[in-house]
């Protein structure tokens, strides 16, 4: 058997190291994240998290699934307070799962994880309808962010008729 054709010709390899882009405000505070891959077309984001003890994120409904790895720390759900997750754990979250993400405050160190998430996060504050959270207002949170710093347009991947990097 020989080698498939090829179908889609890459000149370049699309990959992001966390090492070499720069931390964005997260959602809450006490949190960070750096975008690797963010499709507004296919409501598909991927980005790492950082949460600094005590951070806790607001309760939030995902319309999709979500693939989480804990690479540092611990954090939990609320609603979950038996099942923390430690480094080297994965969660696999389905839609329609509701919950909220917290770091305890006692906790010694930061926790981190990378998280794929389809479709988007209804947030809900004090029981009412907050905000939505997908990969359009996060590319747009991190644009702005980087304009107010005075930075240059972050590199992660974005495909738009096609995969290229942000700032190609």
């Amino acid at each position: 058997m020989s080698l498939p054709k090829v179908v889609t010709h890459q000149d370049r390899l699309l990959t992001v190291n966390i090492n070499g882009v720069p931390e964005f405000p997260g959602s809450e505070p006490g949190s960070t994240i750096i975008p690797l891959f963010l499709d507004r077309e296919n409501g598909i984001w991927v980005l790492y998290g950082k949460f600094e003890p005590g951070t806790q994120l607001p309760p939030h409904f995902h319309t999709g699934t979500v693939h989480f790895f804990t690479t540092k720390g611990q954090w939990n759900y609320v609603e979950y307070p038996d099942d923390p997750q430690t480094a080297g754990s994965y969660l696999y979250e389905p839609g329609g799962s509701v919950h909220s993400f917290s770091v305890p405050a006692d906790a010694k160190e930061s926790a981190e994880g990378f998280m794929v998430v389809y479709g988007a996060n209804i947030i809900f504050k004090d029981g009412k309808f907050d905000s939505i959270r997908d990969a359009s207002a996060i590319e747009a949170g991190i644009l702005a962010a980087a304009e107010r710093a005075g930075m240059p347009i972050p590199n992660y991947i974005r495909p738009a008729g096609g995969a290229k990097f942000s700032n190609d």
